[in-house]
């Protein structure tokens, strides 16, 4: 045997070796199951409070009749334990990609948010009411994505929405977790309006900068797609930034030399959970998104600049909020094997993205052309 065939040999089984290995480390999305294509409203509060009810005394039954009892309050009942009955009781979303009914759809995910979601929900209404008293043409929705939460963010949201029963409020429960990203791509693909904004529920960012967003998405929107994201980069140098912990400040500069290195350029602030786009935009981006934890901001980042859709960085007031969600040291290695992923799948082409129409595609490409000249 020429040591030619066994250099070949093992440069095949190298291949076969990582392409295997990245299969199996890459994310695989599950499908919504059919009540996560459905909503609550305010309508649905008094049934779910009975259905708490009734998880919570089976619990508390299980629990005495046990021999060895926890002595662990039950957590509140997540979506997985609804009854058929209730789930039969939910209503049919509309999909992204029929017409659009309301001017703006305002994507809200939550995990355990019961305590912060009010405070975010009471700016984000009273900025929306403002405006749409200002611009009689001006129509909204808020979708809150519930992530299989064990607090109780379900019935808090639904209170919220009987408070505003005029309002369009509506709450989608996942039965099981899926991460932030997975809340934003299955939020995102059931909305009514021209322009969809995703949000975090923390209300860390200044609810009003969506008219700076809106702004500079109109300016910039090519044959109606465009990406405005939110950004805090102008914040690096302020107290806002400086003052947090050392290995804080360690950790994101590394994510942001990672990025460059990886390719991911162009866009300062990548993970602000303030991000809007128009209904076309949306319609091409989140179908073809796989990545559903923290890092999903990044694949949604590159899937618009492979299409060569409009993306424009506007900066947004923002301060930390108590109750983070990220583990710093977990969810930091998470990220970066996700972004070695993510660019590893797309390099490979195991990992492909839908194309605009012809004709989306070759305005986009007359407009650059234009601008070389």
């Amino acid at each position: 045997m020429s040591w030619t065939l066994v250099l070949s040999s093992l440069i095949l089984g190298g291949v076969i070796c990582a392409f295997s290995i990245l299969y199996l480390m890459s994310p695989n999305p599950r499908q919504p199951t059919e009540s996560e294509k459905r909503y609550q409203d305010y309508s649905h509060l008094p049934s779910l409070i009975k259905e708490e009810q009734d998880y919570l005394q089976r619990k508390s039954k299980e629990a005495s009749s046990s021999s060895s009892p926890s002595g662990k309050p039950a957590k509140v009942a997540g979506a997985s334990t609804r009854s058929d009955k209730y789930k039969s009781q939910l209503l049919k979303l509309d999909r992204t990609d029929s017409p659009a009914q309301k001017t703006l759809s305002v994507v809200v995910p939550a995990y355990n948010e019961s305590e912060r979601l009010p405070i975010m929900m009471k700016e984000t209404l009273d900025f929306l009411k403002a405006k749409a008293k200002k611009e009689p043409g001006f129509t909204y929705e808020i979708l809150i994505v519930d992530d299989g939460s064990q607090d109780t963010t379900v019935r808090v949201a639904l209170e919220l929405a009987q408070q505003e029963k005029d309002k369009d409020i509506r709450v989608v429960s996942f039965e099981k977790n899926r991460g932030k990203g997975g809340g934003v791509i299955q939020g995102m693909q059931y909305t009514r309006g021209e322009y969809i904004l995703m949000v975090d529920a923390d209300g860390a960012t200044r609810f009003s900068d969506l008219d700076s967003l809106l702004d500079k998405l109109k300016q910039n929107e090519r044959d109606g797609h465009c990406v405005a994201v939110g950004s805090r980069a102008h914040l690096v140098k302020t107290d806002a930034v400086v003052k947090r912990s050392f290995i804080r400040n360690f950790l994101m500069y590394s994510f942001h030399k990672v990025l460059y290195v990886l390719g991911v350029r162009g866009v300062e602030d990548t993970q602000c959970g303030f991000k809007l786009f128009t209904r076309k935009t949306a319609q091409a981006i989140f179908p073809n998104m796989h990545v559903e934890g923290w890092v999903f901001d990044v694949e949604v980042l590159l899937i618009a600049q492979h299409l060569k859709i409009p993306i424009v960085e506007v900066p947004v007031a923002w301060q930390e909020i108590d109750g983070s969600k990220v583990s710093l040291m977990r969810d930091s290695i998470q990220m970066a094997l996700d972004l070695l992923i993510i660019r590893m799948n797309y390099i490979s082409g195991i990992w492909t993205i839908r194309p605009l129409p012809s004709s989306v595609a070759n305005k986009s490409d007359s407009a650059v052309s234009s601008k070389k000249k």
